[in-house]
């Protein structure tokens, strides 16, 4: 807990980064809350990291009742650190071409928001909208960021009557969430058959994760020899907690990995 904690606060810095020293001295957009906070802030005088704070607090308590507390505290963690991040990195550009701060700047947002949904939370806003999302239809993260973040473009492009800077903030938009998708694999589904003899040792421990898992009987064609293979469908994220479960508990085990490329039926997506 402590650990993702720290994530989710190095997760916010990088965030506060890529806007303060990249984007909005440029007048570019980040996606959801945040570009709806950019745009108030510019064409009025409300503090921009005010204004994130505020538009996230009716959406963090949204997703309190549908995602749950621990993935919602660590995601007002996030969003009370870039808040305050905010106040205190300056905004200064560090580049003075604009499709190089949008770049730059997407790619260190991608990593602050990518980062936070590892650690369990997520950056807040439409972060929050996407994970819902998520939770009942099989898409990427990122792609749902994208797709939502296509109004806040064109509020920006025609508030600003400039859409240069539109398609600028697009494709700043594009590489945050393609870094997320990178990060945030846990939308990536992955079947494993597991060949072992010590079958209950490592279904012993492989029913405590939230992810069922099918016996079933087979016979060596060389060796004529019974044994049990165990079939089971993860997520990349997931993955590595597996590998070290069956190399604990069997070291000589024959464990095929498949990419898969979509389940049908009950899967717990959490």
């Amino acid at each position: 807990m402590f650990w993702n904690s720290i994530t989710v606060i190095l997760g916010a810095a990088a965030i506060a980064s890529g806007f303060n020293l990249f984007l909005i001295p440029h007048q570019l957009l980040s996606g959801g809350v945040s570009g709806v906070s950019m745009l108030i802030g510019y064409f009025s005088k409300f503090d921009i990291s005010i204004m994130y704070l505020v538009l996230n607090i009716p959406i963090l308590i949204a997703g309190w009742f549908v995602l749950g507390k621990r993935f919602i505290g660590q995601s007002m963690l996030s969003v009370v650190a870039t808040t305050w991040l905010l106040t205190l990195i300056p905004q200064k550009s560090l580049v003075t071409e604009t499709l190089l701060a949008a770049v730059v700047g997407g790619v260190l947002v991608g990593i602050g928001v990518g980062i936070s949904f590892r650690a369990g939370g997520s950056s807040g806003g439409f972060d929050i909208l996407g994970s819902i999302v998520t939770r009942y239809r099989d898409f990427p993260v990122g792609t749902v960021l994208v797709a939502m973040n296509g109004l806040v473009i064109l509020a920006a492009g025609y508030l600003n009557a400039d859409w240069n800077i539109a398609l600028m903030s697009m494709i700043s938009i594009y590489v945050t969430g393609k870094v997320v998708d990178v990060i945030h694999v846990s939308h990536t589904k992955i079947t494993l058959f597991i060949i072992t003899e010590r079958t209950e040792e490592i279904l012993a421990r492989l029913l405590l994760l939230p992810r069922g898992v099918s016996k079933i009987k087979i016979e060596g064609a060389f060796s004529h020899k019974e044994k049990d293979m165990l079939m089971t469908v993860t997520t990349r994220y997931e993955l590595a907690e597996l590998k070290r479960i069956i190399k604990e508990s069997d070291p000589s085990a024959f464990v095929n990995i498949v990419e898969t490329v979509g389940v049908m039926g009950a899967f717990n997506r959490r």
